[in-house]
């Protein structure tokens, strides 16, 4: 087998500064001609952000001046093109990306093998090997449950950032291949809790502790089946691994499936549901003014993001079955309908103190009526519709099915 020339990449994320810099310190040493690459977001509302590059005895602080602050811009203008010279630097026989605390690893992965440099992507240049995210256990599970804006931690990401901080946390720990555990928590029952939560939101992600591992032994706990920056199909399916079915320290595991169309008002009415007493929600909807695109839902603590996620199979601007995943093709056939195709409900509530009755009868009480499903598609587009108001993402070169169209909701707002 010829061996792969790229140079190989780790992404370290998460939201402590610290324990961040100390695992990338780590990979850093463990590997002679490891290069390390950190950019500080912490004045990136003004246009600034601070790179800081380590190779051997190397160690560079640039200041850089962005047209617009925000990450993608960061990525496009500074990080991809760097990662392409560095990997072509003959010294540099690994680089690892310690990743901004406000940033996500998804996006970059995707910028990696999407975003065009030059006339291909970086992701020839370089082959991700892992995403290492670091887990705070004083701080994850406050993180991941509360109300907190990334604005309110100095994180922001863009001046439009609309996030809150525990879908920062959540999306971290939810794409990592390796969770590293640093610190601890505060008492027993919050960390069983917070164990409780990452069994759910990732279930098939090994975890190891920051001050039992080194450079190499925290690469060795990466699975051979771990997914190494692969973005999520929208389309596919909600569950990696198999996560308990069980409610542990009051957090549980609801899955919602229907194959008729939510009513648009009633399913917004509905959406409190998802912002009190829940973790986190991921998944497709169908939405009956909207028939022939997919809802995206994602909650984390108390914030709501609702966008597109492209047209379905079944839709008359829908893709091909042969340009879509064979994951995509077999969720697809398997609920396939002979009127509506593909278009269905598929939600997964992981959840805190609120029941799965609860969220079962609020979701279903948002379907239409069978009334209301034999009256027609050509009725339901005159349904008032408050999902109708999108706004597009400021910058381009961002995954198109997740910036397509998004909204924020924040739980005191609604």
């Amino acid at each position: 087998m010829t061996p792969d020339p790229r140079v190989p990449l780790i992404l370290v994320t998460g939201l402590a500064p610290g324990p961040n810099a100390t695992l990338a310190e780590l990979l850093r040493i463990a590997e002679p001609g490891t290069a390390v690459v950190h950019h500080d977001l912490r004045e990136i509302h003004s246009g600034v952000v601070r790179r800081r590059l380590q190779l051997e005895q190397r160690d560079q602080l640039t200041v850089l001046e962005l047209a617009h602050g925000c990450v993608s811009c960061t990525l496009r203008e500074d990080l991809l093109p760097l990662l392409r010279h560095l990997a072509r630097m003959p010294q540099v026989r690994r680089i690892v990306v310690r990743l901004d605390e406000a940033m996500e690893p998804e996006p970059v992965s995707w910028a990696i093998r999407n975003v065009l440099v030059g006339d291909h992507p970086v992701s020839d240049d370089v082959d991700l090997r892992a995403v290492l995210a670091v887990v705070d256990c004083a701080t994850f599970l406050a993180d991941a449950t509360g109300d907190d804006v990334p604005a309110e931690r100095n994180l922001q990401a863009s001046p439009e950032d609309e996030r809150t901080v525990a879908q920062v946390a959540l999306s971290q720990a939810e794409f990592a291949d390796v969770l590293v555990l640093a610190g601890a928590a505060t008492d027993a029952w919050t960390a069983a809790k917070a164990s409780a939560v990452l069994d759910r939101v990732a279930p098939s992600v090994p975890r190891v502790e920051l001050n039992r591992i080194d450079g190499h032994s925290v690469l060795d706990a990466v699975p051979a089946n771990a997914r190494r920056g692969e973005v999520t199909d929208l389309h596919g399916a909600l569950l990696r691994g198999e996560p308990p079915v069980h409610v542990d320290c009051g957090i549980g595991l609801v899955t919602f499936t229907a194959q008729r169309p939510f009513h648009p008002q009633r399913l917004h009415d509905a959406l409190d549901v998802l912002l009190d007493g829940v973790v986190r929600t991921r998944g497709r909807a169908w939405v009956a003014s909207q028939p022939d695109v997919a809802f995206w839902i994602e909650s984390a603590g108390g914030g709501l993001g609702i966008g597109h996620a492209g047209p379905w199979l079944a839709a008359p601007d829908g893709p091909e079955w042969t340009d879509v995943s064979p994951e995509r093709r077999t969720l697809a056939s398997l609920r396939w309908h002979p009127v509506h195709g593909d278009r269905a409900q598929e939600l997964v509530v992981v959840t805190d103190q609120t029941t799965p009755d609860e969220i079962d009868a609020a979701l279903r009480g948002a379907l239409l009526t069978d009334e209301e499903l034999a009256a027609g598609p050509a009725e339901w587009q005159r349904y008032p519709d408050p999902f109708g108001d999108w706004h597009e993402e400021p910058c381009e070169d961002s995954d198109p099915a997740r910036t397509e169209a998004t909204a924020a909701n924040r739980k005191e707002e609604r």
